[in-house]
């Protein structure tokens, strides 16, 4: 009986009058179940449903409960796998690069930072011939979800492909899992979870993507991408230049005179919003963001240079200071809750302390514990992250462009965060990593004899 429902409310429903009423006959040898017989309307009868309902439940729970620890421990345990990696020979939890596709996610990203929009890098993709994610899976004969538009024999690349890709952290070596689940396990619709409860575990397999370059990339996604007429990108500085008075995007215009044409920028909202028209000619503009990046970068370079002459050792002791003492403080304090809960162990073994009073109070102490475990957990995190060792990344990502002659989208995304335009033709530059700048540059101030 257990073969034909678990659900002992639609396994009764059955056996008591659907199947009756159709004239079918049920029989279960090993239950004893025999519908001529009359003899499946017995209280025996529905405790066995019920029985093979809990039964049915409680390996769900189970399941759950396993795909749960695998996910926490990085392990991959979805039945397909993304684009640009395979599922290892030796362990099928493991993923590793696929070197045929791997090269194809990074051209991908690639175009993205250059400009494209995700409609254009996939007709870009088809008129090169590559086969889109599903195609290449059906040729090669590995597993892949079967539904919508991938059952066409000749499924092309699209935006929607793109976008999913671009957005997809599992390229930088981290693993991402937990994103849907069901309701319970009688119920197969789908549900999202918030992303907050999203199971992240880092460095589980071989990236394509570098992490800085797929933040890059996450940026690029909520600017301005249309494309610019007759071109295959978007203009240079498509949602990152500002109104300096209103805020709002500031907008190209190309203006023809006779047989010249004047490109310039302005804020749409004029004087609605705005103290005054603020409008500025794109070559003027291109060359003055060029000529800032350049110092900007020249910067940078000498500010590496004087951190050269400075000890690791002493900015790394100073950090350790700065946070040492608070870790100190709580890690006291998680050792006396640790003392208090074994101490209420003793008492409870000794009858001094009943056993209700002694259940309350370990719930009070064991949350606390965990506030304060939690709160040491974030203090490692912030002094791990302002090691001196993690200090210059940011750097090196600039010395890269230390030899730029002029501007594409890729450097002005890689290196700009946002440019305001006020009135009188003014310029503010907001960098990438600027407040790491602004850090190291006090921190080197702080430093006696250094500056």
């Amino acid at each position: 009986m257990s073969r034909f429902g678990r659900d002992y409310i639609q396994t009764g429903k059955y056996l008591r009058q659907i199947l009756p009423s159709l004239g079918v006959r049920f029989i279960a040898i090993n239950d004893n179940i025999d519908t001529l017989k009359e003899n499946c309307t017995g209280l025996d009868v529905s405790l066995k449903t019920i029985i093979n309902d809990a039964y049915s439940q409680d390996i769900s729970k189970k399941i759950r409960s396993v795909l749960e620890q695998k996910r926490k421990e990085g392990l991959y345990v979805a039945a397909f796998t993304p684009y640009g990696y395979q599922k290892s020979e030796e362990n099928k939890n493991q993923l590793i690069v696929d070197e045929q596709t791997a090269p194809i996610i990074k051209d991908i990203f690639k175009m993205k930072l250059d400009g494209m929009s995700a409609a254009r890098i996939a007709d870009t993709l088809n008129e090169k011939g590559i086969l889109s994610p599903v195609m290449y899976k059906k040729q090669n004969g590995y597993a892949y979800a079967k539904g919508g538009y991938i059952t066409e024999n000749n499924a092309k690349w699209s935006a929607t492909t793109i976008l999913r890709i671009l957005k997809n952290e599992i390229y930088t070596g981290t693993m991402v899992q937990g994103k849907k689940t069901t309701y319970n396990y009688k119920l197969k619709n789908i549900i999202k979870k918030p992303k907050s409860e999203w199971i992240y575990v880092e460095n589980t397999h071989e990236a394509i993507i570098s992490k800085q370059e797929f933040d890059f990339v996450q940026n690029t996604l909520f600017l301005d991408t249309r494309t610019a007429p007759h071109k295959e990108s978007v203009y240079l500085f498509s949602g990152l230049l500002i109104c300096g008075d209103c805020g709002n995007r500031m907008t190209r215009k190309t203006v023809t005179c006779g047989k010249k044409k004047y490109l310039y920028y302005y804020c749409p909202t004029g004087k609605k919003a705005c103290t005054s028209t603020h409008m500025i000619k794109e070559d003027e503009l291109i060359a003055c963001v060029l000529e800032s990046v350049k110092k900007h970068i020249s910067s940078i370079i000498s500010l590496d240079k004087l951190l050269s002459n400075v000890e690791n050792t002493r900015i790394n002791q100073k950090i350790v200071q700065k946070y040492g003492k608070e870790i100190a403080q709580k890690e006291q304090k998680a050792e006396e809750l640790k003392r208090f809960q074994s101490s209420l162990y003793e008492n409870y073994i000794k009858g001094i302390l009943p056993k209700q009073d002694y259940r309350m109070l370990k719930e009070e102490y064991t949350s606390k514990l965990k506030i304060v475990e939690k709160e040491i957990s974030a203090l490692n995190e912030k002094l791990e992250k302002e090691l001196w060792h993690d200090r210059k990344e940011w750097i090196e990502h600039f010395k890269k462009f230390s030899n730029i002659m002029e501007l594409d989208r890729n450097a002005v995304v890689q290196l700009i965060q946002s440019v305001k335009i006020f009135e009188k033709k003014q310029i503010e530059i907001t960098f990438r990593y600027q407040s790491e700048y602004e850090e190291t540059t006090k921190m080197l101030h702080s430093q006696k004899g250094v500056i």
